[in-house]
C-alpha cells in the first residue's frame, strides 16, 4: 500500500548516470582502477574510460564488475541499453505524467565570505595551494583562534575558479563547546545533500562505508573543492575525503592528524608581531602614518598585541572595539582588555562589556542554543524577547564580531566565542534562568516543526502539541515547499535540539519532536535514523507515565519498524500499544493503530482481519472528525478487496471514498478493478493516482502506482505495456536502494510475465519473492509466490506444482488474490 511522505529525483544523461553507477561499483570493490582491472580481466585504460563516462562498456564487462563486488547486474541493464544507444529514458505515454525537467542549477557554493583584510600567511597559503596541487588533500592544524578556518576559506576561494563544479564547506564541530562532534555518517549525509544528490540515491542501509562509497562516486566526476572545518581527529574525516577524480579537500583541526599519513600537514603558528600589527591596523580602520591612534601610541599598541597573543580572532575583536569607538585611545583599549584573565577572554569580555544589559544577556544565552546555527526566531526564543528586539540586538552583536552571519537570516558563534558565552551564562545567570531559556528553545523547535509538518501532505491527522508553550514568534508555512525548505535548513539543529531535550530530561519534547519529523524523514532521510529517534521517544514516554504518550510512542516506533521492513519488531510495538490505546478516550490514536495493524497483518498473511480493522479505523476517524482519514481507511479496504479478486465491491468502496476525498489509493483500486470492463475509466483513475504521486514527489508511491498499472494493463490483455510499467516501477526502486520494498511488487510482475509468455522470467521473480518474504515476515507474499510458481510449473512439472500449491494453502487459509 502507499506510504506517507515524499522523495525527489531529477533525470540525467544516461551515459553520465551509468558511469556514476560504475564508480559506485568501483568504490564497493575498495580497489584502485589498475587493481580492479587486473581482478576482472579488463584493460585499465578501458576501465578508466568507462568510469569517466567516455565510453560505454560492453555488457560482459559490466557483468564481470558486478560479479566481483557480488552485486546483481540486472538492475543496470535498462540504463546500460539507454546509455549504449545515447537515448534518453523511454518516452512517457499519455497515461504516464512525467514531471518537467528542472533547469540546471548554479554550482553549489557554501564557502563563508572571504575576509577582505586577510593579512600575512603568504608562506602558509603557498604551502596549502602546493599541497592541494600535489596531493589533492591538505590538513591545516594549529591552536584555537590561530586562523585555520580563515586560511582554509581564503585558499578555497583562490581555488574556486579551477574547481567550478562545487565549493562546499562543512563544520565538523570537533571542538565546539557544548556540541558533540559531527559523526562521519551525519557528515556524509550533509555533504551528499550539499552536492544535490537525491536522497533516494543515498543508501540507507549498509553502514557508513556504503554511504562513503556513494559520496566518492558522486564526487569522482566533478571538479570540486571541499573545506572540512574543525575536525576532531583523523577518524572523523577519513571517510569524507575524495577518491578517484580531481576534487580536492582542505581540512582544519586543532590536532595534528598524524593518522592521515598520506595527507600533507600545514601547521599554523600565531602571527608574527609585524603581521599582527598590520592586521590590527587594517581591521580597526585606523589611518596609517603618524596621525593614527596606533602609530601615536606604540607602547600600548604592543600591549594590545601581547594581550591578544598575536591570535587573529582576538586581534579582530580588539580592532572592532577601536573601529566602533573613535573616542577611545589605545590606552583605554588596553585598560579594558587587561581586566580579563587571558588573551582569549580579555578580548571577549572586553567586547561583551561594551554591550548594554539586554544585549549582554542575549549574547550569553546564545551559548545555550543547541545546533551549529540559529535564526533570529531562535534568538528571540532563548532570550524571551520580541522578534524585533532580537533582530536589533543581533545586528549590534554582528558589529562587535561576537556573532557571525554565514547566510542571510542565519547566525552562528565562533567556537571560542561560544565557549565564552556559555561560561558567562553559568557565571551570571541562575540555574532556573538557564533552564527556562533552553526550555523556550526546545518549545520553539517542537511547535515550529509541528506547524511545518501540518503544511506537508501526510495521511495521519494533525495532532496538537502538548510540549511546552508556543513561541511568541515563529515562521509561517503557506505551502509544503516552504515547510520542506525549513526542514532542510533546520534539520541538523532539530536533531541537536532533540538530543539536548534527551540530555536535560525534557521527556514530552523527546516524545513529540520525532512525530512531527515523520513526513520530512519519509521525503529525505529514510527510516534508519527515525527508528533511533522513536526508540528514545519510547524511553521518554515510559518515564512520563502518561498513557497517551506511551501508547503513541509504541505505535510510532512500530510504524517506523514497519517501514524499515522490520516486521516482527513492528508487531511487538503494536502489541504493546494496543492495550494502552484501548483505554484512551481519544478515538484518533485507536484509528491510527488500527490502520497500521491492518497493513501489518495483511503482510503477515491474515486476509479477513485487516478488512475488519480498516472498517474499525474508518468509524473511529469519523468519530474523531477526520473525514479525509476515514476516506483513506475506506480506500484501504477497497484495495484489500481488489487483492482478493472482489472487484465489484472494491469499485463500490473506492467510488465512495473518492466522494469524500481525493485519495490516491482509491484511484488505484478503481483502476485495477475496472480494467477489463471499462479500460478508459480505469486508465483515467490510474493517471490520476500517478499524477498525485509525482506531484508529491513520492517515489515509493510512484513505483507502487506503476506496478498497479501493470496489473491493470495485464487484466486488459495489454501485456507489452504492462511489462513496461512493471519495469519502470522496479527501476525506481533500484534508484531508491529500497530492496525490501520489492516484496510488494515481485509477484505481480511475475504474474504479468507468465501471462505474457515469459515463464522463465516469471519463475525467477516468484523465487526472488519466495527468498525475501520469510526474512521480512510477509506470509501473504510468500504464499502468493508459491501459488505463482505452481501456475508456472503446472504443465511442465505437475508434482512440483502440487507441492507449491499445498505450501500456499498451508500458509494461508483464504484464497490468494487473483489481482496479483
Amino acid at each position: 500500500m502507499g506510504q506517507e511522505g515524499e522523495t525527489m529525483d531529477h533525470p540525467q544523461d544516461p551515459r553520465h548516470e551509468f558511469a556514476s553507477r560504475l564508480r559506485m561499483v568501483q568504490e564497493l570493490s575498495e580497489l584502485g582502477v589498475r587493481a580492479l582491472a587486473r581482478e576482472t580481466g579488463l584493460s585499465s585504460s578501458s576501465l578508466s574510460r568507462y568510469l569517466a563516462g567516455q565510453t560505454v562498456p560492453p555488457w560482459s564487462a559490466v557483468v564481470e564488475l558486478c560479479r566481483f563486488v557480488k552485486r546483481d547486474p540486472r538492475p543496470l541493464r535498462p540504463l546500460w541499453e539507454r546509455a549504449n544507444t545515447l537515448l534518453p529514458a523511454p518516452p512517457k505515454t499519455s497515461r504516464q505524467i512525467a514531471p518537467p525537467s528542472p533547469p540546471p542549477g548554479a554550482p553549489r557554493n557554501d564557502l563563508p565570505r572571504d575576509i577582505p583584510d586577510f593579512t600575512g600567511r603568504e608562506t602558509a597559503l603557498a604551502d596549502v595551494l602546493a599541497a592541494v596541487k600535489a596531493n589533492r588533500v591538505v590538513a591545516i592544524d594549529g591552536m584555537a583562534g590561530v586562523g585555520k578556518t580563515s586560511l582554509a576559506v581564503h585558499a578555497a576561494h583562490q581555488l574556486a575558479a579551477d574547481y567550478p563544479d562545487a565549493q562546499l564547506y562543512l563544520d565538523l564541530h570537533g571542538f565546539t563547546d557544548g556540541r558533540t562532534p559531527l559523526d562521519p555518517d551525519a557528515a556524509l549525509r550533509a555533504l551528499l545533500s550539499a552536492l544535490r544528490v537525491p536522497s533516494e540515491k543515498v543508501p540507507q542501509d549498509g553502514g557508513v562505508e556504503v554511504r562513503a562509497a556513494c559520496w566518492r562516486s558522486e564526487l569522482a566526476g566533478l571538479r570540486a573543492v571541499i573545506v572540512l572545518d574543525n575536525a576532531a581527529d583523523a577518524a572523523q574525516v577519513a571517510q569524507l575525503l575524495p577518491g578517484a577524480g580531481e576534487s580536492v579537500a582542505i581540512i582544519t583541526s586543532r590536532n595534528r592528524l598524524v593518522e592521515l599519513d598520506d595527507v600533507p600537514p600545514v601547521t599554523l603558528d600565531v602571527l608574527t608581531p609585524e603581521e599582527s600589527a598590520e592586521l590590527l591596523v587594517r581591521a580597526s580602520g585606523d589611518p596609517r602614518g603618524p596621525d593614527g591612534r596606533l602609530a601615536r601610541d606604540p607602547d600600548n599598541t604592543a600591549e594590545v598585541l601581547r594581550l591578544c597573543g598575536n591570535l587573529p580572532l582576538a586581534l579582530r575583536l580588539a580592532a572592532a572595539r577601536l573601529r566602533h569607538r573613535p573616542g577611545w585611545s589605545v590606552g583605554i583599549l588596553v585598560e579594558r582588555m587587561a581586566e580579563g584573565p587571558s588573551e582569549f577572554d580579555t578580548a571577549f569580555s572586553m567586547s561583551v562589556r561594551q554591550l548594554n544589559r539586554d544585549q549582554a544577556r542575549l549574547f550569553r544565552l546564545t551559548g545555550l542554543i543547541p545546533g551549529s546555527t540559529f535564526t533570529d526566531y531562535v534568538a528571540a526564543a532563548v532570550a524571551g524577547v520580541p522578534l524585533r528586539t532580537a533582530q536589533a540586538i543581533l545586528e549590534d552583536l554582528l558589529d562587535a564580531h561576537l556573532v557571525q552571519q554565514p547566510a542571510d537570516g542565519r547566525y552562528r558563534l565562533h567556537d571560542l566565542v561560544r565557549h565564552h558565552a556559555r561560561r558567562a551564562t553559568f557565571d551570571t545567570d541562575s540555574d532556573a534562568d538557564r533552564e527556562r531559556a533552553l526550555g523556550r528553545v526546545l518549545d520553539y523547535y517542537v511547535h515550529t516543526a509541528a506547524a511545518a509538518d501540518a503544511a506537508m501532505p501526510f495521511l495521519s491527522p494533525t495532532r496538537p502539541v502538548s510540549a511546552g508553550s508556543p513561541p511568541a514568534a515563529m515562521p509561517t508555512f503557506p505551502n509544503k515547499d516552504v515547510a520542506f525548505f525549513w526542514f532542510v535548513t533546520e534539520y541538523t539543529n532539530l536533531i541537536s535540539a532533540f538530543y539536548a531535550a534527551v540530555e536535560v530530561g525534557a521527556a514530552v519534547h523527546v516524545c513529540e519532536l520525532p512525530r512531527f519529523l515523520r513526513a520530512y524523514f519519509a521525503r529525505r532521510c529514510g527510516t534508519t535514523h527515525l527508528n533511533a529517534l522513536f526508540e528514545q521517544s519510547l524511553v521518554a514516554a515510559q518515564s512520563l507515565g502518561d498513557p497517551l504518550q506511551l501508547a503513541e510512542a509504541h505505535s510510532d516506533l512500530g510504524f517506523a519498524r514497519y517501514n524499515a521492513g522490520r516486521m516482527s519488531e513492528a508487531h511487538e510495538a503494536y502489541a504493546a500499544a494496543a492495550p494502552l490505546v484501548a483505554g484512551l478516550g481519544d478515538p484518533l490514536p485507536r484509528a491510527e493503530l488500527s490502520m497500521r495493524c491492518a497493513q501489518l497483518r495483511w503482510d503477515e498473511g491474515d486476509v479477513a482481519g485487516p478488512i475488519d480493522l480498516f472498517r474499525e479505523a474508518r468509524a473511529l476517524y469519523e468519530q474523531g472528525g477526520c473525514p479525509s482519514s476515514a476516506a483513506h481507511a475506506l480506500a484501504s479496504e477497497a484495495w484489500a478487496k481488489v487483492q482478493l479478486g472482489q472487484y465489484e465491491e472494491a469499485s463500490s468502496l473506492a467510488t465512495e471514498a473518492l466522494s469524500h476525498a481525493d485519495v490516491l489509493q482509491a484511484h488505484v483500486a478503481l483502476g485495477v478493478a475496472l480494467a477489463p470492463a471499462d479500460p478508459a475509466a480505469a486508465l483515467t483513475h490510474l493517471d490520476a493516482a500517478l499524477a498525485s504521486a509525482r506531484e508529491d514527489g513520492h517515489k515509493h508511491n510512484e513505483a507502487w502506482c506503476l506496478n498497479c498499472a501493470g496489473v491493470a494493463l495485464r487484466r486488459m490483455g495489454r501485456y507489452d505495456e504492462a511489462l513496461a510499467s512493471h519495469r519502470e516501477a522496479f527501476a525506481l526502486l533500484d534508484e531508491l536502494f529500497e530492496e525490501h520494498w520489492k516484496i510488494h511488487f515481485l509477484n505481480a510482475y511475475a504474474e504479468t510475465c507468465r501471462l505474457a509468455g515469459q515463464p522463465d522470467e516469471a519463475l525467477a521473480l516468484h523465487r526472488q519473492a519466495l527468498e525475501m518474504a520469510p526474512e521480512l515476515g510477509h506470509r501473504y507474499e510468500e504464499a502468493a509466490a508459491h501459488q505463482g510458481i505452481a501456475l508456472v510449473l503446472e504443465e511442465s512439472d505437475p508434482n512440483a506444482a502440487a507441492t507449491h500449491r499445498a505450501k500456499a494453502d498451508e500458509l494461508l487459509a483464504s484464497p490468494l488474490a487473483s489481482a496479483r
